[in-house]
């Protein structure tokens, strides 16, 4: 199982409000990423999030192109592409310019996202995330694998042949990955053989277990004709020496959720059918409170307690952990000494899975 780094790059209290320079908080983050790889993580995944409420970087690509710039190995990945909100021919063109500028080493992760104050204010109807989402996946998908083509679909049309430039160094296309809080997204990702990253904490709610999402994911995919499809996670992460540690990382959590919970749907008047299932996300963050937070949720404790619990994320058939260590506004350079000592104290644990990727 590779293991990743991964931020949110969250910053409010609440929806605008902010705790840190939001300048500086995206400038820690590239930081963050490029020392990544000399510690020996696999990859570093970026969000998209706009206007300073759960995220202070809009632009994952632009980010991960100065990345790419600044190192040789790692991979690179949106977490995620908030894809209904993008032109999806300049997401097209812009995912190929990171593919080219980094060697091949983009990856490309997307979902519809949930805060409907970013859709409003790119004026994009959010009852329309769905059908959107999936037109613009195969819009996307077209243009990196034929050399010209037209469209007509019920949100876009192009009615001349277009070429998108550059074209992708990885054939037939990067990896991508579909983010996954249902059962829609995760069939739509299985029928086309797409990668898919779950949320263990929503994918516990939905589907019962990490492990029973996985098997469900897998199992489809197979059905579809793709045995090869990979399972990808996010953890909040937390080496911890005491168990005064373990409280207060799962405290920060709790902090971290009911502040970032007012970007989720509220009014399921309102939410599109397809959002519903948020409505049991919302209620029991509200609900939370630390005794509460477990393996679902967090990875931390001691040393061999975090390998334990990563080692039964991989025996549920997880194929890379992506990291998040600044949750809840950790300061940077604890950012950096908890990478530096989950590189030291765990990674070695994986290291035959991470030196596959070198």
């Amino acid at each position: 199982m590779k293991l990743s780094y991964f931020t949110l790059t969250d910053n409010p209290v609440t929806f605008g409000a902010k705790r840190q320079d939001s300048n500086q908080l995206l400038l820690d983050t590239v930081d963050q990423a490029i020392a990544a790889e000399a510690m020996g993580y696999h990859g570093a995944w970026l969000p998209e999030h706009h206007f300073g409420g759960f995220g202070v970087c809009p632009t994952p690509n632009q980010v991960l192109a100065f990345v790419a710039a600044k190192t040789t190995r790692l991979r690179l990945a949106q977490a995620i592409v908030l894809l209904p909100c993008n032109q999806p021919l300049r997401a097209a063109e812009e995912l190929a310019v990171l593919d080219l500028l980094s060697g091949g080493r983009a990856s490309w992760a997307v979902g519809r996202g949930y805060d409907e104050r970013e859709y409003r204010a790119f004026e994009i109807p959010f009852s329309e995330s769905l059908e959107r989402f999936e037109e613009e996946m195969d819009l996307v998908v077209k243009a990196w694998t034929e050399e010209s083509f037209t469209w007509r679909g019920r949100h876009h049309t192009i009615p001349d042949p277009v070429t998108v430039l550059p074209r992708v160094v990885q054939r037939p296309h990067p990896p991508i990955y579909v983010a996954s809080f249902s059962e829609h997204s995760m069939r739509l990702a299985a029928a086309r053989g797409y990668n898919i990253l779950f949320a263990p904490f929503a994918a516990s709610m939905v589907f019962g277990t990490l492990a029973d999402a996985v098997a469900k994911f897998k199992e489809l995919a197979r059905a579809a004709g793709h045995p090869n499809v990979k399972a990808a996670c996010s953890y909040f992460t937390a080496i911890a020496d005491s168990e005064a540690e373990v409280r207060a990382a799962k405290e920060r959590l709790v902090f971290y959720l009911k502040g970032i919970s007012p970007a989720f749907p509220h009014d399921m008047s309102k939410a599109p059918p397809s959002l519903q299932y948020f409505k049991e996300i919302v209620d029991r963050i509200h609900a939370m409170t630390p005794d509460q937070v477990g393996e679902r949720s967090i990875v931390t404790g001691g040393r061999d307690d975090v390998v334990a619990q990563l080692k039964r994320v991989e025996a549920a058939g997880i194929d890379e952990v992506i990291m998040y260590f600044s949750f809840g506004a950790y300061p940077h350079g604890n950012v950096l000494a908890m990478m530096e000592r989950v590189a030291k104290e765990v990674l070695p644990d994986f290291r035959e899975a991470l030196a596959a990727t070198r």
